[in-house]
C-alpha cells in the first residue's frame, strides 16, 4: 500500500482513482495530478516505481492542501462564521440547513429524527 498525504490508499485501483480517496482530492484533481506527472491513466497505483510515489507525494504536500489542514481549515472557516453570530453561523449553531433549503418539510438529515409530538395529527 502506497501512503501519500497520510492515507494508506488502494493498491490494486488505477492512480487516478485511489489518489480520490486523500480527501481534499476529487477526480479532477487527480486526473491533473496524473497528467503534469506523465502517469498512464490505465497505470494501477502498484505498478508504481518508488520515484513516482514520491513525485505524488510531493506535489500534493507543496500545492494542496489536504486532509487534516484541509478538515482544520474547514472548521475554523465554520467557527469564524459561529463567532460572528452571521446567519450562516447560527445555523450552523443550530444544526439546520445552511444554504437556504427548506425546513417545514424535509431537512431531516440534517434536523435528525423525527420526534413526534403529542396531540398534534387530530
Amino acid at each position: 500500500m502506497a501512503r501519500i498525504a497520510g492515507v494508506n490508499i488502494p493498491t490494486n485501483k488505477r492512480v487516478e482513482i485511489a489518489l480520490t480517496y486523500i480527501h481534499g482530492i476529487g477526480h479532477t484533481t487527480a486526473t491533473d495530478i496524473c497528467a503534469k506527472l506523465d502517469i498512464p491513466r490505465e497505470r494501477r497505483v502498484n505498478e508504481l516505481s518508488d520515484a513516482e510515489v514520491i513525485q505524488i507525494r510531493e506535489m500534493i504536500d507543496s500545492d494542496l492542501t489536504v486532509e487534516g489542514d484541509l478538515r482544520r481549515e474547514v472548521a475554523l472557516n465554520i467557527k469564524r462564521l459561529m463567532d460572528l453570530k452571521s446567519y450562516r453561523g447560527l445555523r450552523h449553531r443550530n444544526k439546520l440547513p445552511v444554504r437556504g433549503q427548506r425546513t417545514s418539510t424535509n431537512a431531516r438529515t440534517r434536523k435528525g429524527k423525527a420526534v413526534a409530538i403529542a396531540g398534534k395529527k387530530k
